[in-house]
Protein backbone atom coordinates (compact mmCIF):
# COMPACT_ATOMS: atom_id res chain seq x y z
CA UNK A 1 0.00 0.00 0.00
CA UNK A 2 2.95 2.40 0.78
CA UNK A 3 4.41 1.68 -2.70
CA UNK A 4 1.06 2.36 -4.17
CA UNK A 5 0.36 5.89 -2.42
CA UNK A 6 4.51 6.39 -3.50
CA UNK A 7 3.39 5.46 -7.24
CA UNK A 8 0.38 7.49 -7.46
CA UNK A 9 2.40 10.91 -5.73
CA UNK A 10 4.95 10.44 -8.44
CA UNK A 11 2.57 10.33 -11.32
CA UNK A 12 0.62 13.39 -9.26
CA UNK A 13 4.23 15.28 -9.37
CA UNK A 14 4.53 14.00 -12.76
CA UNK A 15 1.55 15.26 -14.44
CA UNK A 16 1.55 18.66 -12.81
CA UNK A 17 5.27 19.23 -13.98
CA UNK A 18 3.69 18.23 -17.74
CA UNK A 19 0.74 20.85 -17.84
CA UNK A 20 3.01 23.62 -16.11
CA UNK A 21 3.56 26.41 -18.01
CA UNK A 22 6.74 27.70 -19.71
CA UNK A 23 7.87 31.37 -19.68
CA UNK A 24 8.46 31.94 -23.53
CA UNK A 25 9.52 34.95 -25.27
CA UNK A 26 8.76 35.37 -28.85
CA UNK A 27 8.90 37.39 -32.02
CA UNK A 28 7.40 38.00 -35.23
CA UNK A 29 10.16 40.01 -36.20
CA UNK A 30 13.48 37.51 -35.26
CA UNK A 31 12.55 33.76 -35.15
CA UNK A 32 14.84 30.84 -32.81
CA UNK A 33 18.17 29.68 -35.13
CA UNK A 34 17.48 32.00 -37.63
CA UNK A 35 18.74 35.25 -39.73
CA UNK A 36 17.79 38.55 -38.06
CA UNK A 37 16.34 40.81 -41.02
CA UNK A 38 17.63 44.26 -42.37
CA UNK A 39 15.16 45.92 -40.44
CA UNK A 40 17.02 45.05 -37.17
CA UNK A 41 20.24 45.32 -38.08
CA UNK A 42 22.34 48.26 -37.33
CA UNK A 43 23.23 51.13 -39.65
CA UNK A 44 26.44 52.19 -38.90
CA UNK A 45 30.07 50.99 -38.80
CA UNK A 46 29.59 49.51 -42.66
CA UNK A 47 26.29 47.96 -42.09
CA UNK A 48 22.96 49.25 -43.72
CA UNK A 49 20.27 47.99 -41.19
CA UNK A 50 17.41 50.03 -40.38
CA UNK A 51 17.92 49.45 -36.65
CA UNK A 52 14.64 49.16 -35.51
CA UNK A 53 14.47 46.88 -32.42
CA UNK A 54 12.23 43.47 -32.78
CA UNK A 55 8.42 43.60 -31.50
CA UNK A 56 8.83 41.10 -28.77
CA UNK A 57 5.94 39.09 -26.70
CA UNK A 58 6.11 36.79 -24.04
CA UNK A 59 3.75 35.29 -21.60
CA UNK A 60 3.34 32.62 -18.86
CA UNK A 61 5.80 34.65 -16.23
CA UNK A 62 5.95 33.05 -13.31
CA UNK A 63 4.01 33.98 -10.33
CA UNK A 64 5.68 36.86 -8.22
CA UNK A 65 7.28 38.54 -11.16
CA UNK A 66 6.76 42.24 -10.51
CA UNK A 67 8.80 43.50 -13.71
CA UNK A 68 10.63 43.04 -16.38
CA UNK A 69 13.99 43.57 -18.14
CA UNK A 70 15.41 42.77 -22.05
CA UNK A 71 19.02 42.26 -23.18
CA UNK A 72 20.29 41.46 -26.43
CA UNK A 73 23.77 40.05 -26.48
CA UNK A 74 26.15 38.54 -28.76
CA UNK A 75 28.48 35.90 -27.01
CA UNK A 76 30.62 36.26 -30.56
CA UNK A 77 31.50 39.74 -30.85
CA UNK A 78 35.94 39.83 -30.78
CA UNK A 79 36.01 41.96 -27.62
CA UNK A 80 36.86 38.97 -25.23
CA UNK A 81 33.57 39.96 -23.73
CA UNK A 82 30.76 40.04 -26.02
CA UNK A 83 28.83 42.93 -26.82
CA UNK A 84 25.25 44.37 -25.04
CA UNK A 85 23.08 45.21 -27.77
CA UNK A 86 20.34 46.51 -25.87
CA UNK A 87 19.49 46.60 -22.15
CA UNK A 88 16.25 47.41 -20.83
CA UNK A 89 14.78 47.07 -17.39
CA UNK A 90 12.14 48.23 -14.87
CA UNK A 91 9.33 46.66 -17.52
CA UNK A 92 6.14 46.71 -15.63
CA UNK A 93 4.77 43.59 -14.42
CA UNK A 94 1.48 44.09 -16.48
CA UNK A 95 3.59 44.40 -19.81
CA UNK A 96 3.56 41.37 -22.04
CA UNK A 97 4.99 42.70 -25.26
CA UNK A 98 7.00 45.54 -26.69
CA UNK A 99 6.48 47.08 -30.27
CA UNK A 100 9.09 47.35 -32.85
CA UNK A 101 10.89 50.09 -32.49
CA UNK A 102 10.41 50.19 -29.01
CA UNK A 103 14.27 50.34 -28.69
CA UNK A 104 14.12 53.61 -30.38
CA UNK A 105 17.20 55.81 -27.79
CA UNK A 106 14.13 57.99 -26.95
CA UNK A 107 11.73 55.01 -25.52
CA UNK A 108 9.21 57.05 -26.53
CA UNK A 109 7.86 53.43 -27.39
CA UNK A 110 8.58 51.98 -24.12
CA UNK A 111 6.22 51.29 -21.14
CA UNK A 112 5.85 54.45 -18.40
CA UNK A 113 8.70 54.07 -15.91
CA UNK A 114 11.31 51.00 -18.47
CA UNK A 115 14.67 52.65 -18.57
CA UNK A 116 17.08 51.84 -21.10
CA UNK A 117 20.58 50.94 -20.02
CA UNK A 118 23.61 51.91 -21.72
CA UNK A 119 25.18 49.58 -24.67
CA UNK A 120 28.64 48.71 -25.46
CA UNK A 121 27.82 51.06 -28.52
CA UNK A 122 28.01 53.93 -25.89
CA UNK A 123 24.68 55.05 -25.59
CA UNK A 124 21.21 53.94 -23.99
CA UNK A 125 18.52 52.04 -26.97
CA UNK A 126 19.05 49.05 -29.06
CA UNK A 127 21.53 48.76 -31.72
CA UNK A 128 21.04 46.21 -34.39
CA UNK A 129 23.65 43.01 -35.23
CA UNK A 130 27.09 44.67 -37.36
CA UNK A 131 29.56 41.95 -36.53
CA UNK A 132 32.57 42.61 -38.64
CA UNK A 133 33.05 41.38 -42.28
CA UNK A 134 34.12 38.12 -42.70
CA UNK A 135 33.55 36.64 -39.51
CA UNK A 136 31.47 33.84 -38.60
CA UNK A 137 27.80 33.48 -37.83
CA UNK A 138 27.08 35.48 -34.38
CA UNK A 139 24.51 34.15 -32.38
CA UNK A 140 21.84 37.23 -30.39
CA UNK A 141 20.74 35.77 -27.62
CA UNK A 142 17.23 37.69 -26.55
CA UNK A 143 17.15 37.33 -23.11
CA UNK A 144 13.41 38.10 -20.83
CA UNK A 145 14.02 38.26 -17.17
CA UNK A 146 10.72 38.00 -14.87
CA UNK A 147 12.37 40.01 -11.74
CA UNK A 148 11.15 39.78 -7.83
CA UNK A 149 11.46 43.63 -7.36
CA UNK A 150 9.50 46.17 -9.16
CA UNK A 151 12.98 48.88 -9.96
CA UNK A 152 15.96 48.40 -10.29
CA UNK A 153 17.67 51.19 -8.33
CA UNK A 154 20.53 51.83 -10.88
CA UNK A 155 22.15 54.87 -11.55
CA UNK A 156 21.86 56.13 -15.06
CA UNK A 157 25.47 55.71 -16.36
CA UNK A 158 25.59 51.38 -15.33
CA UNK A 159 27.18 49.67 -17.99
CA UNK A 160 25.33 46.55 -19.17
CA UNK A 161 27.68 44.66 -17.21
CA UNK A 162 26.35 45.80 -13.74
CA UNK A 163 23.12 45.83 -15.00
CA UNK A 164 23.05 42.15 -15.60
CA UNK A 165 25.03 41.25 -12.47
CA UNK A 166 21.55 42.84 -10.96
CA UNK A 167 19.55 41.26 -13.10
CA UNK A 168 20.66 37.93 -12.17
CA UNK A 169 20.50 39.06 -8.48
CA UNK A 170 16.91 39.45 -8.81
CA UNK A 171 15.49 36.86 -11.34
CA UNK A 172 12.44 34.54 -10.92
CA UNK A 173 12.99 32.65 -14.60
CA UNK A 174 14.16 33.97 -17.68
CA UNK A 175 13.19 33.53 -21.57
CA UNK A 176 15.40 32.91 -24.24
CA UNK A 177 15.51 33.88 -27.67
CA UNK A 178 18.71 32.92 -30.26
CA UNK A 179 18.89 34.61 -33.51
CA UNK A 180 21.86 34.61 -35.89
CA UNK A 181 23.76 36.96 -38.18
CA UNK A 182 26.79 37.33 -40.62
CA UNK A 183 27.83 39.94 -42.70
Amino acid sequence: MIRSAASLLALAVLGAAASAKHFTLTSTDVHQGKTIPAANVFNGMGCTGQNVSPALSWSDAPAGTKSFAITVYDPDAPTGSGWWHWVVYNIPATTMSLPAGAGDASGKNLPAGAVQGNTDFGAPGYGGPCPPPGSKVHHYQFTLYALKVEKLDLPASATAAYVSFNLHANMLAKAELTALYKR
